[in-house]
Parts: C-alpha cells; structure tokens; sequence
C-alpha cells in the first residue's frame, strides 16, 4: 500500500489544532497500520514453531497467514459501508482494541482453533481500520500537507515488513511463538492509548455505497487492475509464507541466521518501496512488470542457487526490492482506473490485495503439504511470469491504460 490515495476537492478542512498536535495524529495512524501489518504477517517467521506446538504441518499453519486476507477483504466494503456516519475516531479504536485481543488470544491459545479464531479477528481489523485510515490524512493536516501526511500513514507497510517478521521470528527464538504474540497485544494496547490520546473526533463526511464499488467493478481498468494484483500477489505470498521451511529444509540455516536474512530482505523492501513509488507515476507498466519479473526470477532460482546462504541472501534482497514495488504499483493502477472515487478505489485495492493474500497462501500450503519448499518457489515464479505476460499484453495495446485525473 501507498501514499497514492488522492483527497477529496470537497474534503473538509482538518481541526483548528497545532501543527504538533496534528502530526502526532499522523503518527498514530501510522503506528496503527504498522501493528496491523506486523499482526498480520508475525506468523510467517514462526509457522514451524506454530505447527511444532500444535503438532500440525507447516501448510496447516500456514492458515494463520490465510484466515486474516479472506475476512479483511469481506470487511473492507462491509465496513466502509456500515460505518460511513460513525466517528472515525471512534471505529480507529474499536478495531485496535480487537487486534490487541485478538494478539492476546492467540498467546493463550490451548488449542490450534482458537489461534484461527485469533486470525479471524486480525483479519476483521484489518478490513476495518484500512477502509478508514486510508484517507484519513486530509481531516488530520492542512491541505497542503496532505500528500506528505499519507505518505508517513503509509510508511508502515514496509516498516511492518521489515520489522514485524524479523522481530517476532527473533522474540519466538529467544521466548516462544507465544511471546512474540504477547508482545505484539501490549504494543497493540500502548497504539490505541496513542490513538484515544492524540486524533481529534473525526466525523466522517462521505460515505462509500455498494453501487459504487459494483459501477467500479465494471470497468475494463478496474478489472485489469484486479488481474495484474492477483497474480503477481499470489506469486509473492503463495511463496514468501513459506520462506522459512525453505531457508530450513533447502539452505540448511539456523533459526538465529532466518531472523538476520528476513532483516536483509525488510531492508530491500523499503528500498523497493521508494523506487517503485518514485517510477511508477512516469512508468506505471514497465515498474509493474519489472517487479512481478525480479520476483520470478528470485523464486525460480531458489531452488538451484538458494541452497547456498550466498545465493539465498542474493535472491532475497532482489525479492525485497521487487516486492516493495508492488503494492505502491497496485494502488497506482486502482487509483487511475477510478479517479473519481479515491475511497471506493482504495476498498477494492484492499480487498483484492486481502483475498490474493489468502489465496497465496492457501496454495502454497497445500503445495507444499504434497511436495516441497521448492516446488512452491517455482509455482509461484511461474504465476510472476504470467503477470508479465499480461502486462506485456496490455502494452501491447490490448487494455488502454487509463487517463490520470
């Protein structure tokens, strides 16, 4: 996700605050979606823990990383619907609260449902707080420093990545999955005393309806946009979900060393994230492509030079950089397809990139339940590769790309 969501010309003018004070608004939003994002993929470093503990297979845990995509993209229409006359400040709360109960549960959990049940409440909130907190910049910040206001909301994202899976997986080593879970509710807890603290009441002021979203749906653009985000989603979580039980089974790495390699490929994918962001406004289908590319030949290669740590380092950072493109690329594509609606575009990115998230890895969890670690890697390299295909189609003149507001 991206600093792309574009304000309303009629939205209204933020409270009469301090420059202070609003920018600590901005902040905790921010650390909102970066507990969520890390909530969301704290499992994916700790899956073989998970699975050890429950006695489960790794592609049975890996439902931990499936149940939060399918319910955040059923949530995140659903909410922006039911919720369109309600505070957002009041709906920001709400939905902290649940990510931290639902850490809490999860830390706690006898049995291996319950942790599902955990990840149906992540997955809620996920929904949730992102149909709201995606434009919230322009009730929090002068007009113009809108832009700049969404782009450190949106500094989360890669923040999580790099931070969440390395972390939790380096907790999980030294304390237990569970811990890294506690850890995860009392940070959730200190975000929504943040919250309550510092953003103003937030009345909302537009509303998003279903016959919106379906007039969207319609769109050769928007389709096309959904096309290109499911593949190359499904490539990237079909495989990442289950780069540990690869660096264990096919690298041969110590659980210390999988933490420092999942710092390496963070640190790329904030990097990603800037370059993508930056080339996607003046290249939107040669960045699209060039990242779904790199992502298939890292994953394709895995498997032969991955059995190094060299190679598996390499692979990893070139993975990092391509994936931190993909999001900003995504949004860019909604965005210009419905320029009109930027709430309505930003719900359906969401949920579309939700759902793929689920789907992703879903598949490679029954992947590799019947294969192996690198079997999943040259699946998923071959959905990136169909990705480019389709991109190169639509370069070749088949879908025009749509005009810019």
């Amino acid at each position: 996700m991206s600093a792309t969501t574009t304000a309303s010309a009629q939205s209204p003018a933020p409270p009469d605050r301090s420059a202070l004070a609003s920018w600590l608004a901005v902040i905790a939003v921010m650390l909102g979606i970066f507990s969520i994002v890390t909530a969301e993929i704290l499992p994916i470093g700790l899956l073989t823990s998970i699975g050890s503990s429950f006695t489960i297979s790794d592609g049975m845990a890996g439902l931990t990383m499936t149940m939060p995509g399918f319910l955040a993209a059923v949530s995140a229409p659903l909410v922006t619907v039911a919720t369109g006359r309600i505070d957002r400040r009041v709906m920001l709360g709400v939905f902290i609260l649940v990510l931290a109960l639902a850490n809490f549960l999860a830390a706690a959990a006898p049995d291996y449902w319950l942790v599902l049940v955990s990840r149906v409440m992540v997955g809620v909130t996920i929904g949730g707080f992102w149909s709201i907190g995606a434009g919230l910049a322009r009730q929090l910040v002068p007009a113009e420093s809108v832009g700049r206001a969404t782009s450190v909301i949106f500094s989360a994202v890669p923040l999580g990545s790099v931070l969440g899976v390395p972390l939790g997986t380096l907790i999980g080593d030294l304390a237990g999955w569970r811990t890294a879970f506690l850890v995860m509710g009392g940070f959730t807890l200190a975000v929504l005393a943040l919250l309550l603290l510092v953003v103003p009441p937030l009345p909302s002021d537009q509303t998003t309806r279903l016959d919106v979203l379906g007039g969207m749906l319609r769109s050769v653009n928007t389709r096309f946009a959904l096309v290109m985000t499911f593949l190359v989603v499904l490539a990237h979580f079909g495989t990442y979900t289950y780069v540990t039980p690869f660096l264990e089974q096919v690298t041969q790495v110590s659980s210390a060393l999988i933490t420092v390699y999942l710092l390496v490929y963070g640190a790329a994918g904030i990097a990603g994230n800037f370059l993508g962001g930056s080339a996607v406004g003046r290249y939107p289908r040669a960045t699209f492509a060039a990242a779904a590319a790199l992502i298939a030949g890292a994953t394709l290669l895995l498997p032969v030079l991955g059995r190094s740590d060299v190679g598996a380092v390499a692979l990893l950072i070139v993975w990092g950089v391509a994936y931190g493109a993909v999001p900003v690329c995504s949004q860019t594509w909604f965005a210009k397809a419905s320029p009109d609606s930027p709430e309505a575009s930003s719900v359906l990115f969401t949920a579309s990139f939700q759902a793929t998230i689920s789907i992703g890895a879903l598949v490679g969890g029954a992947v590799l339940d019947h294969s192996s670690p690198s079997t999943v890697m040259v699946l998923g390299g071959l959905a990136a590769v169909l990705m480019v295909l389709v991109t190169w189609a639509h370069w070749a003149g088949r879908f025009p790309w749509p005009k810019a507001s």
